[in-house]
């Protein structure tokens, strides 16, 4: 009876060695970087993914080259274990939580350098004094870094502006900004209450590089409205672009979340013609939060609990090579 006990306690152990090494290959579609995540050797993770699939009587992953990818009965036990997974190796960070003691542990955060400009210094400095336990860790990286490294769960959490929300992540706004014109203080436009596009279009535009979202933008509502216009300058992140408005070499589109006030700028309100931006919470679809995770998000809601949160035209769901996020845009 004793042995009988003691057999099933290390076979329950063994499955959750396993399927840990299955989630970890699903996620990053490749044995040897599962392996390199959870600091094994690549045949033991083979291994243990084999044992899994003769213990299902099926097969978990189809193999293209160095690749790999789920089978659809692979795809069902990936959604099934990693729930199961993550719980069991954040379950001490839980029971903290559940205890009321969230004073340690480590949070990620990927972010563009607009978001962390000028959405995340408040809320982040709130967190810090709240929970001076927890080390934060902040990673600046554009949009298709910030989604590779959720989906590989090198970070917790993401915060950006999503224009096309693939299916495999969720995210959700917490506030929105106002598309605005800006113009050097002694430009013929400064000062109006309202613009028109024809009358934006015979000045030139500093914009952010052509491969970007803002650019696609404006060019799509200028055909739109059947008209041309020309671009003076590409230059890379707002205060850089701001920068260049003010010494008078050409007008820009911003979103007026990086409008200080203090700028010698003159700003007018362009929401007739331009989507609003909302900036929000971006996670992987089916992630464990931790409960430096929730922690984090309770801090922003309160951060922009005065904000209300304008709706958007919902985005279309895309496949994960077509979406951009942030303005790594404009950074």
């Amino acid at each position: 009876m004793t042995v009988g006990s003691g057999s099933q306690i290390h076979y329950k152990q063994n499955r959750l060695k396993q399927l840990r090494a299955f989630c970890h290959a699903a996620r990053t579609g490749s044995v040897s970087a599962a392996a390199e995540k959870i600091f094994l050797s690549q045949p033991t993770v083979s291994l243990q993914i084999q044992a899994l699939e003769r213990e299902f009587g099926t097969v978990l992953f189809e193999r293209r080259g160095p690749k790999i990818k789920l089978t659809p009965e692979g795809d069902l036990l990936f959604q099934m274990a990693e729930p199961l997974v993550e719980g069991m190796d954040k379950l001490h960070e839980a029971f903290a939580t559940q205890a009321g003691r969230v004073d340690q542990g480590v949070l990620n955060i990927a972010a563009g350098e607009s978001t962390i400009l000028y959405i995340l210094p408040g809320p982040i400095q709130d967190f810090v004094e709240q929970y001076p336990g927890i080390e934060l860790k902040l990673h600046n990286v554009t949009g298709r870094d910030g989604l590779a490294m959720l989906r590989a769960d090198e970070v917790d959490l993401a915060v950006g502006s999503m224009l096309e929300i693939p299916d495999d992540i969720t995210y959700r706004p917490f506030v929105t900004y106002q598309p605005t014109l800006i113009t050097p203080l002694d430009h013929p436009l400064a000062g109006k209450e309202r613009v028109t596009l024809e009358e934006i279009a015979p000045y030139g535009l500093i914009l952010p590089p052509r491969h970007l979202s803002t650019w696609r933008m404006v060019d799509l509502v200028f055909k739109q409205h059947n008209l041309g216009y020309r671009v003076t300058m590409e230059a890379g992140g707002w205060e850089v672009i701001k920068k260049y408005v003010e010494l008078g070499l050409g007008i820009s589109i911003v979103t007026d979340v990086c409008l200080t006030g203090e700028e010698k700028l003159g700003r007018i309100p362009i929401g007739q013609y331009f989507p609003r931006r909302s900036y929000g919470i971006v996670q992987r679809r089916g992630k464990f939060l931790s409960p430096q995770t929730k922690c984090f998000i309770k801090t922003l809601d309160r951060a922009f609990a005065d904000r209300i949160v304008e709706p958007l035209p919902q985005p279309q769901p895309q496949t994960a090579g077509d979406t951009e996020w942030e303005d790594a845009l404009l950074g």
